[in-house]
């Protein structure tokens, strides 16, 4: 990834909610939750509203009343002192409720999330006297000599088609991967989920650039998905861009100009989306070609 510095919390903290989204009714999410003091801070504490109600996903079923999450990147370590480090957050943030009994051990929990499985962490925890159990995939209860409830997630080992979001956060993202995270994106409607998709693609694209470029060189078969997937988001802005054509035609009082504004709209529209997705003047001429109909030198007057 050369000298690009990939922010990865930030991701985390998006990927997570959108995991919960379906529950974000029942949860407050805190992100960089300060422990009385700097610089002890937690990634992420997500607090149930109502800690009787069970969360649908997997990575929020352990979930009590309060959730405390630390994340490590993909090169980060996350080793025993990670570890007891974590289980110390959730001592402070248990001793520092305003009142006395505010939080209550057994209503927190602790989920130390990262890509890679920590193999040397689960050979200490079992040489210690912890059991660990592995009741979903990717998701591993830590049993034993602790105040809270213990969960480590293994992003790359959770299921695909249910924790997108989570599984985006890596370096080492397949193609079709990378579409289905494209995809998903794209079929958000509310705006705060958009926003916070856009932070996991982000992310996601800065440290997969070479799967980006296979993506859209890769044949005939993946460029269609490509755009195929892109064409929504293509079109919206076709239609945005032919209104604007509408209303520039309107206020000049040329009716020829409503029907130029509209045709050279969509042109420009889809030249620019195309343009944002990495395409080349090459393969924009022959889309342009195919959907408007235009010669190779009207096209090239649009590049």
């Amino acid at each position: 990834m050369g000298d690009k510095k990939i922010q990865w919390h930030p991701g985390f903290a998006a990927a997570l909610e959108l995991e919960l989204r379906g529950d974000r009714e029942h949860l407050r999410f805190e992100v960089e939750y300060n422990l009385n003091m700097r610089p002890l801070e937690v990634d992420m504490v997500v607090v149930k509203k109502d800690a009787a109600v069970r969360l649908d996903n997997e990575v929020g079923r352990i979930f009590r009343g309060h959730n405390l999450l630390e994340y490590k990147s993909p090169g980060d370590h996350l080793d025993e002192d990670t570890f007891y480090k974590t289980i110390a957050y959730a001592c402070l943030y248990k001793a520092y409720g305003r009142e006395a009994e505010e939080v209550r051990a057994g209503d927190v929990t602790v989920s130390l999330v990262r890509e890679g499985k920590p193999e040397g962490l689960f050979g200490y925890l079992e040489e210690n006297g912890f059991r660990l159990t592995n009741p979903y995939r990717g998701i591993y209860y830590v049993e034993g000599q602790t105040p809270f409830a213990v969960q480590i997630v293994v992003t790359e080992e959770l299921e695909p088609e249910g924790h997108v979001w989570l599984r985006a956060l890596s370096e080492k993202l397949k193609e079709r991967e990378l579409l289905e995270l494209l995809k998903q994106s794209l079929h958000l409607t509310g705006k705060h989920d958009r926003e916070l998709a856009d932070s996991v693609v982000d992310v996601s694209v800065r440290a997969n650039e070479e799967t980006l470029k296979a993506l859209m060189e890769g044949g005939e078969d993946m460029s269609e998905a490509l755009l195929e997937v892109m064409r929504p988001e293509i079109e919206k802005r076709e239609k945005a861009a032919m209104e604007k054509g509408v209303r520039q035609g309107i206020s000049q009082g040329i009716s020829q100009g409503i029907s130029q504004g509209i045709s050279r709209g969509q042109i420009q529209g889809t030249v620019r989306t195309m343009r944002h997705l990495g395409y080349d003047d090459a393969a924009i001429r022959r889309e342009l070609q195919q959907e408007y109909g235009l010669s190779e030198d009207a096209a090239d007057g649009y590049l």
